[in-house]
């Protein structure tokens, strides 16, 4: 294996991810961010990934607001950037902020099982496409 081109914690990233260890991805692309507070592509998918954990515990307020802000934080860098398909991601975070009520801000942790789900994404770093 030759240097790697992007943070240690990036690769990290995409296996926690996809594992569904949202919270693990935040630690990891909070990180990155500490030494790149100009980087909005992370920024964008550190909100992504705490929108899905806070979904995930009931606090459905506060996933709209980081998905809507992930949101925001990503259209500068699409189509392709840092080796992921940003319109596939984007697909996904409409798709997640369709899915996500309007009428409710909290659940119980118990009942976050009456909320809808929210899509699943797996996500491929892709370096072809540079």
């Amino acid at each position: 294996m030759g240097t790697s081109f992007y943070p240690e914690e990036y690769y990290e990233f995409f296996i926690k991810f996809n594992e569904g260890d949202y919270y693990t991805c935040h630690d990891l692309l909070e990180e990155i961010w500490m030494t790149d507070k100009g980087n909005y592509f992370i920024k964008g998918l550190l909100q992504m990934t705490v929108a899905i954990y806070h979904y995930e515990y009931g606090n459905v307020k506060g996933a709209r607001l980081m998905m809507n802000a992930a949101y925001r934080y990503l259209q500068n860098y699409r189509p392709f950037y840092w080796g992921i398909d940003l319109e596939e991601v984007n697909r996904f975070i409409e798709a997640c902020i369709e899915q996500m009520p309007t009428d409710i801000d909290c659940v119980p942790y118990e009942l976050k099982s009456t909320l809808p789900a929210l899509p699943n994404l797996i996500l491929l770093l892709n370096d072809e496409s540079q």
